[in-house]
């Protein structure tokens, strides 16, 4: 992690995102540089960095679109807050605000999460249907029969041939 404040195209290369996207990304909310300097160009510190690879693993490798990346940091932003805001306070009434907000944020995250999971499950038993049919192209194929008629073929209730 740099000790030192970098130019948007060394943060490109320490990320792997391009220039345009960081600034796409800047654009839409999701970054705010740490800096500018004296000539006007966006300095980015760790803490950047940091997030900037977090928004990639969100939309890389879990599939969440910018919108719900977005989302997701603006909850975390304001359980922050909500986490100072708790600690400064002993009135009952504001801690209860604090914490009913806090609650929902979570039951937002907790159904968006929920949705991925349904979308990636439908995905999945998509994939094992093209599986199962391709399995039994094979089996027509090592046993001479001509799989183009396999769709008038009798299935059972799993859609596999009797």
């Amino acid at each position: 992690m740099p000790d030192r404040l970098l130019k948007i195209h060394e943060v490109a290369a320490e990320t792997g995102l391009t220039p345009r996207t960081i600034r796409y990304y800047e654009e839409l909310g999701l970054l705010e540089p740490a800096a500018r300097s004296e000539g006007a160009y966006r300095l980015y510190d760790a803490e950047d960095l940091d997030r900037l690879r977090f928004i990639r693993g969100l939309r890389d490798d879990a599939g969440f679109s910018l919108a719900e990346i977005g989302q997701l940091l603006e909850d975390e932003a304001v359980r922050a807050r909500n986490r100072v805001q708790f600690r400064a306070t002993t009135d009952a009434g504001e801690r209860e605000a604090i914490l009913g907000d806090a609650i929902e944020r979570v039951d937002r995250q907790i159904a968006t999460l929920r949705q991925k999971v349904e979308r990636l499950g439908a995905m999945i038993a998509e994939a094992e249907k093209r599986r199962r049919h391709l399995i039994d192209h094979l089996s027509d194929v090592r046993t001479g029969r001509d799989p183009r008629h396999r769709e008038s073929a009798p299935t059972d209730d799993r859609g596999s041939r009797r």
